[in-house]
């Protein structure tokens, strides 16, 4: 098999990835660059943190995604009393059998939305570190692999802090992306209106690629090409947030990683066998904000993901990219 992407699989992966966003957009109205950063997270085989307020939609978001897939679907409402085995399952005695079974928590399924996770105890969140990393829990010494694909869709609330526990930089070094939704455009909104509500697990949406289509076009995506003077390019951006003194620490190894196969993805959602510049360009602030802090204290989060974000552009405005 050839380590390129060939003409017919960009061409089938193409029209995989349009089916995938149209049929998102028939739930999630004016959204087309939310629901476009969401397919790249998926298709680089990624997990996403969306940070924003409620009711803006990001439940919903996630259940399109799983439902468009044919997907298992499975939502864990994190609070202070969660604990890690309702998150990853536990081993019961079985009088029967005369043996402990295990029984898969919720963490089991291929898109798994973590509502409000900065809500449950560090314990509890750590719960998720060895699934998000290596796609399986470690219970009693053995190891249980969960859904494939599987992609955790994590929230959180940027305003609100009573009860909330950060999470720490290894959990956030974990998420590929994060993202905001915002709210609608008016008339987006007024459509919203004239519908009627309905729950989320109530939305009406056919699969239109399956599972074994999602693994297809996460293995295409790490083909595709990027050119010597791309990664350099790349390096050169991760280096510059390490010597920046506004930074408390720069973006480590995974990060650099993090933002070349975002680029990857990019590349293949927009037709092309090869990463350009702008792929980089556009990715840096999904993949690499929250991976960094700034110097100064501050309490607002929303005031520290501006600073973060004007610093980035201010290093990728001094730094050439490549012809």
């Amino acid at each position: 098999m050839s380590d390129f992407v060939q003409p017919a699989q960009l061409s089938e992966a193409s029209a995989a990835l349009e089916r995938l966003r149209t049929n998102m957009r028939a739930s999630i109205r004016g959204k087309d660059e939310v629901i476009e950063q969401v397919v790249i997270c998926l298709v680089a085989g990624g997990h996403l943190l969306i940070e924003d307020l409620p009711g803006v939609g990001k439940t919903t978001l996630a259940y399109s995604l799983a439902r468009s897939m044919d997907c298992a679907f499975s939502r864990i409402q994190f609070t202070s009393d969660l604990l890690p085995s309702d998150v990853t399952g536990v081993a019961i005695y079985d009088e029967t059998v005369k043996e402990f079974i295990f029984k898969k928590g919720p963490v089991f399924a291929n898109v798994v939305l973590a509502d409000e996770i900065n809500r449950a105890t560090p314990k509890t969140q750590s719960a998720l570190l060895e699934v998000m990393d290596r796609a399986r829990v470690t219970i009693d010494g053995e190891a249980h692999a969960v859904g494939s694909p599987f992609m955790v869709f994590a929230t959180q609330n940027p305003v609100d802090y009573e009860g909330t526990f950060p999470l720490p930089e290894s959990q956030m070094d974990r998420f590929l992306m994060r993202l905001r939704m915002g709210y609608p455009e008016a008339v987006d909104e007024l459509e919203i209106l004239r519908t009627a509500h309905t729950a989320y697990d109530a939305i009406a949406l056919n699969p239109v690629i399956t599972r074994r289509d999602v693994l297809g076009l996460q293995a295409l995506a790490r083909q595709v090409f990027v050119e010597d003077s791309v990664l350099e390019f790349i390096l050169r951006i991760v280096a510059a947030t390490r010597t920046e003194a506004e930074f408390r620490s720069g973006v480590s190894v995974r990060g650099g990683l993090a933002l070349r196969t975002a680029a990857q993805a990019r590349a293949l959602l927009r037709r092309r066998d090869f990463v350009m510049p702008e792929d980089v360009v556009e990715m840096v602030a999904p993949v690499l904000a929250h991976r960094l802090a700034v110097a100064r204290q501050t309490s607002d989060a929303l005031e520290e993901r501006r600073a973060v974000t004007a610093i980035l552009k201010r290093i990728l405005a001094s730094i050439p990219a490549p012809a």
